[in-house]
Parts: structure tokens; C-alpha cells; sequence
């Protein structure tokens, strides 16, 4: 099956392009087009080969959430002219990431479990194990990097450097908190627990605005509910839909992104079974049987589907 590693386009009225680990992103000036490309990326590095189909889930799930909250805060959201491409509005992006967590989970509990009782500010009770649920969803925010690693930091440190300022800030972590309750009920209807994820946000007009993607298994984790109270009594570890299975499979194989580490062989086997559980997560949490674009040519198809959005609106 073909798979978009690069999205090496041209199109009309473009004013600039930009590669992110997974998307890219053309600048059409007051809109953007954003491609969502099968790079996997982990540990903030993007890994050797690409994942068949893993663009158009992300794609995908985004849409049906950015419509599924709407009503909660606007979106940049205005149209999906191929199922691995979005076009919408161009915001000022805040240069924080609003992660919000409902359970001991990943990167949280490998804090707790080193001995950390406090994460971005946020103090967590003493007594909890691994995938425990949480008195209640706490925010703890990362840094938006460029290039490298996303770092930890605090409500205070956001709102002391200045990097958004207060009263936008609150109405941030609001409507953070509001989304995920939202993403939180849809998951429990298709028997899933939505663990943590993570939301952008950006400005345009002064409105803000939500960003990028949700809830999809690169910005979100999920375990089923059905199994989820006794995996808990019995310690043993919680079926889930996420990227975790790569960091863990890539940890197991001694790489975490540091220098000098080797990402393990990624064959096509691995590459497929990879496939597969994006493809899983996407018929779990929509509840719609997953169907795959043609990807004999993906690019021509990209182009031409594209081209006729951008000739169509112009």
C-alpha cells in the first residue's frame, strides 16, 4: 500500500510551507491547508518508515470531533477537500499545549512512579498506582517547541513570562476542561475511557479558537471500559488505544529519543501491525467501520482533490 511520507506539493495561491513531524502545512494567507501525512513520530523524533492509512485516521477523527465541540469554543475547522487533507482558518497560535489528564497514566506516572508528587504545579495525592483515575482532570501544560522536546510548565510560569496572559489563560483551561468532559462522554458511549489528551489553541479576530487536532491516538490515550476496574484490582496493565504501544515497544527495544540511541528496525510487519491499531482506534471511538481512500497514487490523488477544492472556492 502507498503511504505519504513527504507531501512535496504545489498549489495554487500558496504563500509558504511548513513540515511539522506529522502534518505539513501550506499557507494560502488568511487560510491554511494542513496535510496530515503516515509519519509516526515518538519521543519527539520522527521514526524511519511510515504507517499505511495513519494519516487519514488522524485526519478523520479530527474532523468528526472538531464538529462534535463546536458548540464548546469555534474552530479552525472550514473544510476536508481529501481524507488526509483539512483546510481552515489561520490563527496566532498560543505557544502552549493544554494537556489534560484523567488518570495515572504515561508520562505522569513515570513521574510519580520516580518519586515526583507535583507535575507542571499541580500537587497529586500520595497512594497511586499506574492508571489509577484522579480525584478529578488536571491541566498540566507543555511548551510548544519548534524543534526537540515539548517541555513541562506550569499555570504560574505561563502567566509569568508572559506567554499568555492571565484572563485568557483562565478561559483556556476552561474551555480545556470543558472539551475533555465532552470527549470523555462520547468515548463512554463507544466503551472507551479517554485517559489524556491534549488541545491547541489560537487567536483570530481576537476570538480564540481551537486548533490542530483532537482526540485522535496521537494527541489522546484510551482504555476500555469494560476491563478497566479489574485490571486495576489485579495490577495488571489496561488494554488501550494510543501511541503508547510505540513508545513501549520502542523503550523495550532501548530507544527514548536521547542521543546515541538507534530506533529499532521498523519492518513491514511492524509497520503493519502499527496500521492496524490506528485503524482499531478509529472504528472504537466513531463507531463507523473505517474505510481506506485510494492509495494507489496518494499524492496524485491529494493534488487533484485539492487542486478542485482550491479552483472551486476561488
Amino acid at each position: 500500500m502507498n503511504v505519504l511520507k513527504d507531501s512535496e506539493f504545489v498549489f495554487k495561491g500558496q504563500q509558504g510551507h511548513y513540515k511539522g513531524k506529522v502534518r505539513d502545512v501550506f499557507d494560502f494567507g488568511e487560510e491554511l491547508l494542513m496535510i496530515a501525512s503516515d509519519r509516526i513520530s515518538a519521543f519527539d523524533v520522527i521514526l524511519p518508515e511510515a504507517i499505511p492509512c495513519k494519516g487519514q485516521v488522524l485526519n478523520q477523527i479530527a474532523e468528526k470531533f472538531l464538529k462534535a465541540t463546536e458548540d464548546i469554543v469555534p474552530n479552525w475547522l472550514l473544510a476536508v477537500p481529501d481524507p488526509n487533507a483539512s483546510y481552515g482558518h489561520k490563527c496566532e497560535t498560543f505557544p502552549v499545549e493544554m494537556v489534560v489528564r484523567g488518570y495515572l497514566a504515561g508520562h505522569a506516572w513515570r513521574t510519580y512512579r520516580d518519586g515526583g508528587r507535583e507535575l507542571c504545579g499541580v500537587s497529586l495525592p500520595e497512594g497511586l498506582k499506574e492508571n489509577d483515575k484522579l480525584p478529578q482532570p488536571i491541566i498540566t501544560p507543555t511548551t510548544k517547541a519548534k524543534e526537540g522536546h515539548d517541555e513541562d510548565i506550569s499555570r504560574e510560569e505561563i502567566i509569568a513570562k508572559g506567554l499568555v496572559e492571565r484572563g485568557k489563560y483562565e478561559e483556556l483551561e476552561r474551555l480545556t476542561l470543558a472539551l475533555f468532559q465532552r470527549g470523555t462522554e462520547i468515548a463512554a458511549k463507544q466503551g472507551l475511557i479517554l485517559v489524556d489528551t491534549k488541545y491547541e489553541f489560537g487567536e483570530k479576530d481576537r476570538q480564540i479558537m481551537l486548533i490542530d487536532e483532537i482526540h485522535t491516538p496521537d494527541s489522546s490515550r484510551y482504555f476500555y471500559q469494560d476491563v478497566y476496574a479489574e485490571n486495576q484490582q489485579k495490577n495488571l496493565p489496561q488494554k488501550q488505544l494510543s501511541k503508547e504501544f510505540v513508545r513501549e515497544w520502542l523503550i523495550e527495544n532501548g530507544f527514548q529519543g536521547k542521543d546515541g540511541q538507534k530506533v529499532p528496525e521498523m519492518t513491514p510487519e511492524k509497520c503493519e501491525e502499527i496500521s492496524q491499531r490506528y485503524i482499531e482506534l478509529y472504528e472504537k471511538v466513531t463507531g463507523e467501520a473505517f474505510v481506506p481512500a485510494n492509495n494507489t497514487d496518494i499524492y496524485a490523488r491529494i493534488k487533484e482533490n485539492v487542486d478542485r477544492f482550491l479552483e472551486r472556492k476561488s
